[in-house]
């Protein structure tokens, strides 16, 4: 279960560690959409999708392997999941699988046609998302695309979070740090990326509709 919850009840929510939150997450995090705003997250991500088959294609921040699981079903030449939670990575649908930080990613120069990354970098404080888009723009090929989404900055700066029930019973937050779209053009720019296009999906409940949800951004090497 995720949730997004306002700031009046935050104080009552425990903030975890986001590899401590998914070893109590593990268990029941579904390799597909499960939850409103995954819905909304995976719409948006599809509709700025390159084409994947034929493509060698990493899943980063992969968790469970819904996005390598996508790739697959596109019939893309080859699928690589990573993630730095074990937990997570055991209940993954990938076969090709490893465990690895995001800011040394273990892979040779433009050895990726294809980078999906999906809520996950707002896990990372700022100097660690710079080297983690740092790092992806590196192992991709020239005219090879990132797609990533996370939970909109202003959700949370809102006083939203990324809530769940873990294993235990109780509900948690996970980590999470505010990035801009200003920081992802900086930081995408000294990567040798460009921001080639940008979702930022609202709710589809009117009562729901004050600010986006997600926010999607696909990244091309120059």
């Amino acid at each position: 279960m995720m949730r997004w919850i306002k700031q009046r009840i935050k104080r009552s929510v425990r903030t975890l560690d986001s590899q401590v939150a998914y070893r109590l997450w593990a268990d029941g995090y579904r390799p597909s959409p499960h939850n409103a705003l995954m819905m909304i997250e995976q719409q948006a991500m599809i509709e700025l999708m390159p084409i994947l088959h034929g493509q060698v294609v990493l899943d980063l921040a992969c968790g469970t392997g819904r996005w390598g699981m996508y790739a697959k079903e596109q019939r893309a030449k080859a699928v690589v999941g990573m993630d730095n939670s074990y937990a997570m990575l055991k209940q993954s649908v990938l076969e090709n699988r490893l465990v690895g930080d995001f800011g040394v990613l273990p892979f040779e120069n433009a050895y990726f046609d294809v980078i999906l990354c999906g809520l996950a970098i707002g896990h990372l404080p700022p100097e660690r998302m710079q080297r983690a888009i740092q790092e992806m723009g590196r192992v991709l090929r020239q005219g090879g695309v990132v797609l990533m989404s996370d939970l909109h900055p202003f959700q949370a700066l809102s006083g939203a979070q990324r809530t769940f029930q873990g294993s235990d019973g109780k509900m948690y937050a996970v980590e999470h740090y505010v990035h801009g779209y200003a920081d992802y053009h900086r930081v995408a720019r000294a990567a040798g990326l460009r921001i080639a296009d940008v979702r930022e999906p609202y709710h589809s409940d009117p009562k729901m509709r004050k600010m986006p949800i997600v926010l999607v951004l696909r990244l091309e090497k120059l």
